[in-house]
């Protein structure tokens, strides 16, 4: 059974709308490896409300999947998103699996050994000469895999000239390998290539670094896992709504065995820093507005004309709403979750997210705006709390 077997997604979407007072609709995507299926079925949700995003930003798998939504019409948007998943999780394990936690751990870990062993379908394939038995230098020499299916698909399944239409934005995260700096490849300032992409989910040691001009890239999530930073980080008033969708939560059960260890310290490593990020957000804010009240209180012709244009700036702050949902892990499910890419997996992560957005969805109060002056509300439909105003 494929993902349109049980999650229909072949109607028409939703015609678009947005909340009163709304000026962007951003969908952020953190990375996880074969957990990104559940950032698929949280887009089919968005897409059937008619909730398509001004600017999809994504790391690692995460800006997989915002390539394939940015660089497709809306129309064939989960078209493609179910081409890919359907390409890279196609391989058999088990054909009949028992009822039982242990009897899925058995798959889910023979899973897991046929990712290392064999790598994924049009996504990436194992060196031919292991990095252990080659020169330095050599192109074998420093990962595990190659990529070069991955560039491939993405060239198959993305208009790279249409993802690079400046009606939408577009964004993903990258680590320098040779500064250890973040960067974000921005399509409103760089043509967006299939490196860029691959740049973003280029995890060492399992995959190689990705020269794009004089420079080589690894995946973002060795420094941020998340992009919401870069969005907060704009400097400008638009009112926003923002998706944020993760896939290791940060919260999570005291570790009892050797393998919870292992798990527990992917998600602590990889989770994201949405608290931190708003919080830094939150008291940048709180400046900005003493500072206009600062501002207002200096008679006109007291005033250069640079501290005019700040103070007329600072008058209107933009407000955001963020939705969090976080991917919550099966009770089978152990330090390999993201890299077991049996169809079967996949399709449970595709419809997690997806009833997880709509169950969001139902909130329609979490779809407003905040009251001006508030800053940020941030809700997530796993904790079921008041919206914390930052």
């Amino acid at each position: 059974m494929n993902v349109a077997q049980s999650l229909d997604f072949s109607s028409a979407p939703a015609p678009s709308w947005r909340p009163e007072r709304c000026n962007r609709i951003a969908l952020v995507l953190q990375g996880g490896g074969a957990l990104g299926a559940y950032q698929a079925g949280v887009y089919q949700a968005l897409h059937e409300a008619g909730l398509e995003p001004d600017w999809v930003s994504g790391v690692s798998i995460g800006a997989i999947n915002s390539a394939l939504i940015a660089g497709n019409p809306p129309e064939r948007r989960l078209e493609r998103l179910h081409a890919f998943w359907d390409r890279i999780t196609a391989r058999k394990v088990w054909h009949y699996t028992p009822d039982g936690d242990v009897y899925r751990q058995a798959r889910n870990a023979m899973s897991s050994w046929f990712t290392m062993m064999y790598g994924q379908p049009g996504f990436f394939e194992p060196r031919r000469i292991s990095p252990w038995l080659s020169p330095a230098g050599a192109a074998d020499a420093t990962s595990y895999y190659d990529t070069a299916p991955l560039r491939e698909t993405l060239l198959e399944l993305v208009d790279f000239d249409l993802l690079n239409d400046a009606s939408r934005r577009f964004s993903v995260g990258a680590v320098n390998a040779l500064t250890g700096n973040f960067v974000y490849f921005d399509n409103a300032t760089t043509r967006i290539e299939p490196e860029h992409v691959m740049a973003s989910g280029a995890l060492p040691p399992a995959f190689p670094t990705v020269r794009i001009g004089t420079d080589y890239f690894w995946d973002g999530g060795l420094v941020s896992n998340t992009p919401l930073q870069h969005l907060l980080a704009q400097d400008d008033s638009l009112n926003s709504l923002i998706f944020q969708v993760d896939l290791f939560s940060a919260r999570g059960a005291l570790p009892r065995t050797i393998q919870d260890v292992a798990g527990r310290q992917k998600d602590i490593m990889y989770s994201s820093r949405t608290r931190n990020t708003t919080d830094m957000f939150k008291r940048l804010q709180r400046w900005k507005k003493r500072a206009y009240q600062a501002l207002i209180k200096v008679p006109e012709d007291k005033l250069t004309e640079e501290e005019r244009v700040m103070r007329d700036r600072l008058a209107t702050l933009p407000e955001m709403t963020i939705l969090q949902l976080i991917y919550q892990q099966k009770a089978y499910e152990g330090d390999a979750k993201d890299y077991e890419f049996s169809g079967t997996s996949m399709r449970e992560h595709w419809q997690s997210g997806y009833l997880d957005t709509k169950r969001t969805l139902t909130r329609k109060d979490w779809l407003a705006m905040p009251p001006p002056g508030t800053g940020i509300l941030a809700h997530d439909v796993h904790r079921e709390y008041e919206a914390e105003d930052f």
